[in-house]
């Protein structure tokens, strides 16, 4: 098993990237900073990572959860960037199999649907041949019938038929902690919770930072040669930081997605379709019982700290649904819970809707030497990542004369957790140790490879072996497991990113957060007002996103 990566990892990865210098510094541990810092260290760059929040905090945490080709980028042309997420797909359900699974989506037509049936047909031909006829399988047209017996609960009315093709579903957040735990594997140095206070210079030339220690308010000065901005939606403010006349460079837009229960949509399985209200692309994903929703795409300029669901997302959102479910009559008090992602997408001229800005990404050199990495999506991170350390790679070389490093195998080693890829196989060695199939089922998707471990923590203390909360998957023993193994710092940690309950337990998990905060007292050894203000922080989450659904009282 990998050593701790724990409280005490975080600690000492402060203080060492402050006693000697680094080759590297990347700000912000999303799934692009995640992917980054793995690249780098695999490479052996000296790497130190940090990240204001907890890993994938931020916009990496709060996706769709698809790792996908990107269909709808074919009606703008954008083939490259289909042809590049169809190569990264086939990576990531290779190197990350518990995290990142196929997934077959259906697509139904009805008529005066902004796709038909022929040009969603030429659209899948085309998405299968860009994937080079590797996807999981290639896409199938459906009769009408056909489409009627896979979703019973579709109207019917106006249906014309519909086709299955195959993505890929997963664990956004946990992709990127894995990320980051094969980036400390390499010899990385990592922190959370770390915040850049200011850039240092000498000569006009970026030397470094000062990072704040959140938790424990210390500073840390880290030296570094070369200084990487992989802040997503915060780009902007780390480059004028660097540069108070910085022109900006992204065009953020929101990303509203909601969970409802399954049962009161009655999907069968995986959708994408088309809003009748504005004919944007949306997805309908089973996610045990419930349903994931989502997404909206509206421009935001506000604090990307404060981005959330509105009134106006949510109704957008279950209206167009309950045009396709018409029995659902979904209202805003269905809604389990709703969460919003900033894009950072690539500034375009005014004028340009929403869905028409590029996903491509863009690296930028400040006169200083920052480099800052920009658009981008989630399925091309590890592409992206190994770009960006080429140029790293070869300033390090002008820097000092020293021998470029190879490429990383980034896209052949798995990632932890990914190391066998029959997960099948890795259930029935837990049934053997007398783990529940159910049980040992939740534990090889969520942990894959390294389940065992946590089963074993339940093995130990029957207490653990409990349930977090009654009917919910999540044992107890995953707590201090994660803990240990995946730096969790707080309740939030552990029931937004780790778990997921706050975003698929009908209660936010709230019964279950005592549990989690006494849990992590006991492995972090808080005092009884840490304690406290982990859980008042976590259940401050819960009471916001709850207010959002709220509709305000008639004026």
């Amino acid at each position: 098993m990998d050593p701790l990566f724990s409280a005490q990892t975080r600690r000492a990865d402060l203080a060492a990237m402050a006693a000697a210098p680094v080759d590297l510094l990347v700000v912000g541990a999303g799934i692009t900073g995640a992917g980054i810092a793995r690249d780098a260290a695999l490479r052996g760059i000296r790497t130190a990572v940090v990240d204001a929040g907890d890993f994938g905090g931020g916009t990496s945490s709060r996706s769709t959860r698809l790792v996908h080709g990107g269909l709808r980028y074919l009606e703008h042309g954008w083939l490259r960037l289909v042809f590049e997420a169809s190569r990264e797909r086939r990576i990531l359900l290779r190197i990350a199999p518990h995290l990142v699974r196929p997934l077959p989506l259906l697509f139904p037509v009805h008529a005066g649907s902004r796709v038909g049936r022929l040009r969603l047909a030429a659209g899948l031909w085309l998405y299968d041949l860009l994937a080079l006829f590797r996807n999981v399988r290639t896409h199938r047209g459906l009769s009408r019938q056909a489409v009627g017996r896979a979703e019973p609960g579709l109207r019917e009315r106006d249906l014309r038929g519909g086709a299955v093709y195959y993505d890929a579903w997963c664990d956004d957040a946990r992709l990127v902690l894995a990320n980051v735990r094969a980036a400390h594997r390499g010899g990385a140095l990592v922190a959370s919770y770390a915040a850049v206070a200011s850039l240092e210079k000498a000569g006009g030339a970026l030397r470094g930072a000062v990072v704040h220690d959140v938790l424990d308010d210390r500073r840390y000065a880290v030296h570094a040669h070369v200084v990487v901005n992989a802040t997503g939606p915060w780009s902007d403010t780390l480059r004028r930081l660097d540069d108070p006349a910085a022109a900006p460079l992204l065009r953020p837009t929101k990303g509203v997605h909601l969970a409802v229960p399954r049962r009161r949509v009655g999907n069968v399985g995986a959708l994408t379709m088309t809003s009748p209200l504005d004919g944007r692309i949306l997805f309908a994903l089973p996610v045990g019982a419930i349903t994931v929703i989502g997404t909206t795409d509206t421009d935001y300029d506000g604090d990307p700290a404060e981005a959330g669901p509105t009134a106006a997302d949510v109704i957008y959102l279950l209206r167009s649904v309950n045009a396709f479910f018409p029995d659902a009559r979904l209202g805003p008090e269905d809604v389990v819970a709703a969460w919003a992602g900033l894009r950072p997408l690539l500034r375009t001229e005014p004028g340009v809707a929403t869905a028409a800005v590029p996903r491509e990404h863009r690296i930028v050199e400040s006169a200083s030497g920052l480099l800052s990495i920009a658009g981008g999506k989630l399925t091309t991170f590890r592409a992206m990542a190994a770009e960006l350390v080429d140029v790293v790679a070869r300033r390090l070389q002008r820097l000092d004369g020293r021998r470029r490093p190879a490429r990383a195998a980034t896209a052949a080693l798995p990632l932890p957790g990914g190391e066998v890829a029959d997960l099948d196989l890795l259930v029935q060695e837990l049934v053997k140790e007398a783990v529940p199939e159910a049980t040992a089922r939740h534990l090889v998707a969520r942990y894959g490879s390294e389940a065992l471990a946590v089963a074993n923590l339940a093995a130990l203390d029957p207490d653990l072996a409990q349930p977090l909360a009654p009917g919910f998957a999540t044992l107890r023993a995953e707590v201090p497991y994660q803990a240990r193994r995946e730096m969790a710092l707080t309740v939030s940690d552990v029931m937004m990113r780790r778990t997921r309950m706050f975003h698929e337990h009908p209660g936010q998990g709230t019964e279950a957060s005592p549990v989690v905060a006494g849990l992590l007292a006991r492995e972090l050894d808080w005092d009884a007002a840490r304690e406290a203000e982990s859980l008042a922080d976590y259940l401050g989450e819960v009471r916001r996103m709850r207010e959002a659904l709220t509709p305000a009282p008639p004026a």
